[in-house]
């Protein structure tokens, strides 16, 4: 009787042909699972649509790893590129003429009730003002995304890789449309401490408000159309004559502690408080845009019903998140197919290497014969046919790679 060999996980050359990536799937498959993944705010309705589509069924926790192994890709490829800009100051592309950027925070559920802070970056375009019987109206566009949840440095080096694409060291001028938060303003100065400052318009009002509503002797402090008055005077006549009206109501209640740290807030930040300047030079006064972008880019996909992550899955997720909200799939999507073509490579000469000193080790030691060159008589050699076809694994099985062997040849 011979005993069969034991089955071992080996080498299919027909596998690099086809370009094939780790996993059952094919590589247009496994694109489209991950897509969908991203997309739907379920992996198992991902799975169900893309047995709908295609007709290839998937298990959720396959839709689920294979979209977070995707995603770590792009965030490993991320870091990589950040540390290098830090390490090296390569040039940034052209930037626009007004390039604004925006900061802030949202949170999401984690597995054992914690929650955590995402942040992200939003970087636009600003457009010239247009004029409308409301007064000038200024417009962001071109607007590109960067979601990461880490603590405020780690993301600020990290998020240097979007400002760095969208050209923030080349444009004609930057501003920076941010809550009072300290880590907003660390950002800032960061990366741009030239910037125009602006405080977000509807933060400051609810400095106001706050002040306003506050109850004393007789009631609230201000009444409503008072609080709405010097919202409008905050916005249209800046902020000089509203502070000093709210820091007479605040010096006529100083049993009211809480009144003074709220407007030294807004006196800490008067330069921010510019509104009709930074409305005259076209900036916009409002973070709508990051407000939005959380909504966009992170709460739609991770702040589900019932949802609960594991802290090292959501950046994956979120790197997914931000190139299909920039508009950058298929650039992000060759990054991740070109990273696991390399993971495949390195595991598979990692096998062979611990199978050849596993061959050495067992192998009987013998003394190490002398090496004579074998020579074949011409005229006994083999004569290969000038028109004999590749091999079929050698034939190019997708248009894919026979575009890619045209172009090289």
């Amino acid at each position: 009787m011979v005993s069969a060999l034991p089955a071992v996980q080996a080498f299919f050359p027909l596998d690099d042909e086809l370009a094939l990536l780790p996993g059952t799937l094919t590589p247009r498959l496994q694109e489209a699972c991950v897509r969908l993944s991203t997309h739907i705010p379920s992996f198992a309705k991902a799975a169900r649509e893309l047995a709908w589509f295609t007709g290839a069924t998937l298990h959720r926790d396959s839709a689920r790893r294979l979209t977070e192994a995707a995603g770590a890709c792009v965030v490993a490829q991320q870091c990589a590129e950040a540390s290098g800009i830090l390490n090296q100051h390569p040039s940034s592309p052209p930037g626009p003429d007004s390039l604004l950027l925006s900061v802030d925070g949202a949170m999401v559920p984690l597995v054992g009730g914690q929650w955590a802070e995402v942040r992200t970056l939003v970087v636009g375009a600003v457009q010239p003002a247009e004029l409308t019987s409301d007064g000038p109206v200024v417009r962001t566009t071109e607007l590109s995304y960067f979601s990461r949840l880490a603590d405020s440095t780690t993301f600020t080096d990290l998020a240097l890789v979007e400002l760095h694409r969208r050209g923030i060291e080349q444009a004609g001028r930057v501003g920076a449309v941010v809550d009072g938060a300290v880590w907003c303003q660390s950002f800032v100065d960061l990366h741009y401490p030239e910037a125009v400052r602006i405080l977000d318009f509807p933060h400051a009002t609810e400095y106001i408000t706050a002040i306003g509503q506050t109850h004393g002797p007789d009631g609230e402090l201000l009444q409503a159309h008072e609080r709405t008055r010097l919202c409008h005077d905050l916005k249209h006549h800046g902020p000089d004559t509203v502070l000093e009206e709210l820091a007479s109501v605040v010096e006529a209640h100083p049993q009211l502690e809480e009144l003074a740290g709220q407007l030294a807030y807004l006196h800490k930040r008067r330069g921010q408080l510019q509104y009709p300047a930074f409305v005259a030079a076209g900036w916009p006064i409002g973070s709508g845009m990051v407000e939005s972008a959380n909504k966009l880019v992170v709460e739609e996909r991770l702040k589900g019903p019932g949802m609960h992550w594991e802290s090292k899955n959501v950046n994956p997720l979120l790197a997914l998140r931000n190139a299909v909200c920039n508009d950058r799939w298929d650039e992000t999507w060759a990054l991740v197919e070109c990273e696991q073509r390399r993971q495949l490579v390195t595991a598979r000469l990692s096998r062979r290497n611990k199978r050849v000193a596993t061959a050495q080790r067992s192998a009987p030691s013998a003394p190490a014969a002398p090496s004579v060159p074998i020579t074949t008589p011409a005229a006994v050699m083999p004569v290969e046919p000038a028109s004999k076809p590749p091999h079929p694994w050698k034939r190019a099985w997708s248009v894919r790679r026979q575009r890619e062997l045209a172009g090289a040849s």
